[in-house]
């Protein structure tokens, strides 16, 4: 069923995304505008009357005139009536305390004829700054609906649908300018003029409505927690301490949820194979899919930790200065300030990471930036790394207060970025381009974050994570199982025989059939394959088992925790309090040995650091740069530089 189409557009920092979770809540989904990888939001909300329309959220822009893909796409929708995706009425939002920037927009989308709502946001920084926005002046100079919006509390949203309902379009006015605005697209000098003029008429504009309040404090807050935060020194400072606490928190507060979810799957396994009947249906439910999934959803704490403190760094106005400081950081090495965005990005995943490096405009800048993005340590190794640091790092304090796991954590997201550095500047001197980029940033005034979207966004977060990774995982672990159980029968039973032939009066029936299932797990399918392989691993500490994680993994990161739970779940009798990491730690060697050594899970750690384990990622790659050879290419060099670390690193520490 189609709907009527309302678009939201606006410069960025405007709370522009805002004013689209208020409108549609948790009724929303993201794709890509037809035919182009541009990402772009989708949404439905219900109108006074009933009636329900789609709400189309579009990337940030300064001005009509593209400069990056993002504008082009978004000039193309707007300036083409015929565009599937074109808007019915469009809902331009404005920063109350920035308007003389926001309104060369707004005057640009009014002379291509669109119909527009001027949405406000951020009347209390413009309060702040001494100074508010008469409403019905700027309405009677600009002559279009003017709705105040509060893009943290949603005060206004209601006004704002039934000013949507009730919007009739002025005729008169549909292609005024838009002609003007076509000549100007091919000449640079004359949008520069044009751009002079428009500021010219905006800033009489503002002089009517702007009323000001001289008796107000005029220090600025945000300029003096910015002598700080943004300090060639003390910045860095900030930052680091940021992050070491996010790390700590990640397993301090996380741990007991996890155990809680942990137990109950393995609980979960104990009641399927008692309450459903014995046979390979029910194996697989609670040897496979279950424990498979559930190696997966016992992280949604550390996701969810992780994401709360990146989104609220990033509604408070905090990482727009890290992208800040981060930029004077990377020029030496080759990248554009404008690979900031993307590299912070790709900590929380590496797809929207290289998608955000469109917007860089040199070729050179921007294939080094999509180039070194899947280095920079993103939410799918989170399951990995805190599932082998808690296999093999103690669980003590350093300093006192730090706790050694939380640092761990930190160092392995450290040398992401540090070889992500390191990468860009080689690439920097093998490709040859003179031309450099710059980087446009407006520092946002610091505020509480927005609850409503913070939700959101965590809702949308782990979802996503949940949903894609669970599907992928039950896949595999169907595959995993059957590779697992089966095997060629003269094999599998000789294994069989084998173990009962060394049947003893003291050997239990359960260690009997421990020893049993390990033996054919062996000699099955998977075992086989894992056999083939560990010569080449066995030099970084891995066995067969690892191996056989290390390849379905390149599915997508996360897989490798769901590939050990239901490796090491076949032919498992489920105990209570028998989990996943008490099987790892009892794993042994022909020679008795642990299996899971410090110096075997630093060398799996830092593995994933390097290792191209995401197909989604490559994919994205090669849709952006429209080829196969830099995917291939990011595949070799990654996967190269992790098996040379891991084996320093393992030679090293065992």
């Amino acid at each position: 069923m189609s709907h009527r189409k309302i678009a939201l557009i606006g410069n960025p920092n405007t709370g522009k995304t805002s004013i689209f979770n208020h409108l549609t809540g948790l009724n929303q989904r993201v794709g890509n505008f037809p035919g182009v990888t541009v990402e772009k939001k989708n949404g439905h909300t219900t109108i006074p009357g009933g009636e329900v329309i789609e709400v189309i959220d579009l990337p940030g822009t300064y001005s009509i005139f593209p400069r990056s893909r993002d504008e082009q796409v978004v000039f193309q929708l707007l300036s083409q009536p015929s565009n599937e995706d074109y808007p019915e009425l469009v809902l331009v939002v404005a920063d109350a305390s920035n308007l003389e920037r926001n309104l060369l927009l707004f005057t640009q989308l009014q002379d291509l004829g669109l119909p527009l709502i001027l949405v406000l946001t951020m009347a209390d920084v413009a309060l702040r700054k001494s100074f508010s926005i008469h409403i019905p002046s700027l309405k009677q100079r600009l002559h279009v609906p003017v709705v105040m919006v509060n893009g943290r509390t949603g005060e206004g949203i209601v006004e704002l649908k039934e000013t949507i309902a009730g919007y009739h379009r002025d005729r008169k006015s549909e292609t005024q300018g838009a002609d003007h605005l076509s000549e100007l697209l091919a000449n640079e000098q004359l949008q520069i003029q044009d751009t002079q003029k428009r500021y010219t008429k905006i800033r009489e504009i503002i002089a009517e409505a702007k009323r000001d309040y001289p008796d107000i404090k005029t220090r600025s807050r945000t300029s003096a927690i910015d002598s700080i935060l943004v300090h060639p020194v003390w910045g860095y400072a900030v930052f680091i301490s940021i992050l070491l606490i996010i790390f700590q928190a990640i397993f301090n507060f996380a741990s007991i949820p996890m155990d809680w979810i942990d137990m109950g799957f393995n609980e979960i396994s104990i009641w399927m194979q008692h309450a459903l009947p014995a046979g390979p249906f029910t194996d697989l439910i609670s040897q496979g899919i279950v424990p498979g999934i559930g190696g997966v959803v016992v992280f949604v704490p550390q996701i969810l930790l992780l994401f709360l403190f990146l989104t609220l760094l990033e509604e408070s106005g905090y990482m727009a200065r890290v992208v800040f400081l981060m930029d004077k950081l990377v020029r030496p090495f080759g990248l554009n300030g404008k690979s900031v965005v993307p590299l912070m990005s790709s900590v929380a995943c590496a797809i929207p990471g290289i998608m955000a490096a469109r917007n860089i405009s040199t070729w050179k800048d921007r294939i080094i930036t999509i180039m070194v993005s899947p280095l920079m340590s993103c939410s799918a190794r989170i399951p990995v790394y805190t599932l082998l640091i808690a296999l093999v790092v103690p669980d003590k304090e350093v300093l006192g207060f730090f706790n050694l796991k939380g640092l761990v954590l930190f160092g392995l997201y450290s040398l992401g970025l540090v070889s992500a550095l390191a990468v860009a500047w080689v690439m920097k001197l093998l490709l040859r381009e003179s031309s450099r980029g710059y980087l446009l940033l407006e520092l946002p005034t610091y505020q509480w974050p927005r609850w409503k979207s913070v939700f959101i966004v965590l809702w949308e977060k782990v979802r996503v994570f949940v949903w894609d990774a669970g599907k992928v995982i039950i896949a595999i672990s169907v595959i995993l199982w059957v590779l697992a159980t089966y095997g060629p029968a003269e094999s599998m039973q000789h294994a069989e025989d084998d173990i009962k032939a060394t049947y003893t009066n003291t050997t239990s029936p359960q260690e009997l059939d421990q020893k049993i299932a390990a033996s054919k797990l062996e000699h099955s399918y998977i075992g086989i394959l894992g056999r083939a392989i560990e010569p080449a691993i066995r030099p970084l500490g891995y066995d067969w088992k690892i191996g056989i994680a290390l390849i379905t993994s390149f599915a997508a990161r996360e897989v490798f925790v769901g590939s050990m739970a239901t490796i090491y779940s076949v032919g498992e009798n489920f105990e209570e309090d028998h989990r996943l990491m008490d099987r790892l730690k009892e794993e042994k060697k022909a020679d008795g040995s642990p299996v899971y050594t410090a110096a075997t899970g630093i060398s799996l750690m830092v593995f994933y650091v390097y290792a191209m384990q995401c197909m989604a990622t490559l994919a994205v790659v090669k849709r952006e740069t429209k080829t196969w050879k830099w995917p291939l290419i990011q595949v070799v060099y990654m996967g190269v530089l992790a098996y040379l670390a891991s084996f320093v690193f393992y030679q090293i520490l065992s």
